[in-house]
């Protein structure tokens, strides 16, 4: 079965930005943590799992300067009109390319880890699965064909609210890293000051 991963990276980041007049959107993902852009940190986990291909949706910011030749870089014109666009965007490419799921991630998520991806991928059941870290459910996040159509096409949620709704779908599996979002430059400098950019397979 096919598989590829998806990692959303559309938004403007405006808490990051917070009141700086001269922040331009999507800086978040540009910031640079120990040599590389934030972005890069959360691609390289992605790559190493070593999916059918691995997927950046972009939008607020232009990011061809720094995703890998080897990613495929989306654009999503909409992406003000919240996440789940930008997720209709990837998994109507991988619904085009013939993937059978979609294996997603954010691009604020720099410290889950390529085997985090490979185990959700890799999960025996579907059509739902999440990572799991210390029992609470964080991305990636893995969506069977089969589920796609039940996704919403506008506003912030994704899966979550296919799992309120079809509690039945969903799968768990355990996973070590670092779920947490950088949603502020606070959040990044603690992140970068920790063993967060280790990014063990």
């Amino acid at each position: 079965m096919s598989v590829a991963a998806v990692i959303l990276a559309a938004g403007s980041g405006s808490r990051f930005n917070g009141d700086d007049p001269d922040a331009r959107p999507g800086a978040k993902l540009l910031a640079v943590v120990k040599g590389r852009p934030l972005i890069a940190w959360a691609i390289a986990p992605a790559l190493q799992a070593g999916l059918d291909e691995v997927i950046v949706v972009g939008g607020a910011v232009e990011l061809s300067s720094v995703v890998p030749e080897t990613v495929t870089l989306l654009q999503n014109d909409d992406w003000s009109v919240g996440q789940a666009t930008s997720l209709h965007v990837g998994l109507e490419w991988c619904r085009r390319k013939g993937h059978r799921s979609a294996v997603i991630g954010l691009a604020d998520m720099p410290g889950l880890r390529a085997a985090a991806w490979r185990a959700v991928a890799d999960a025996p059941l579907g059509p739902l699965v999440f990572a799991t870290y210390e029992g609470r459910r964080a991305h990636p996040v893995r969506l069977d064909a089969e589920i796609w159509p039940m996704l919403p096409t506008e506003g912030d949620e994704g899966a979550r609210s296919v799992a309120r709704r079809y509690p039945e779908l969903v799968r768990e599996v355990a996973c070590v890293g670092v779920p947490q979002d950088i949603d502020t430059r606070e959040d990044l400098e603690l992140w970068s000051g920790t063993n967060g950019t280790d990014q063990r397979i």
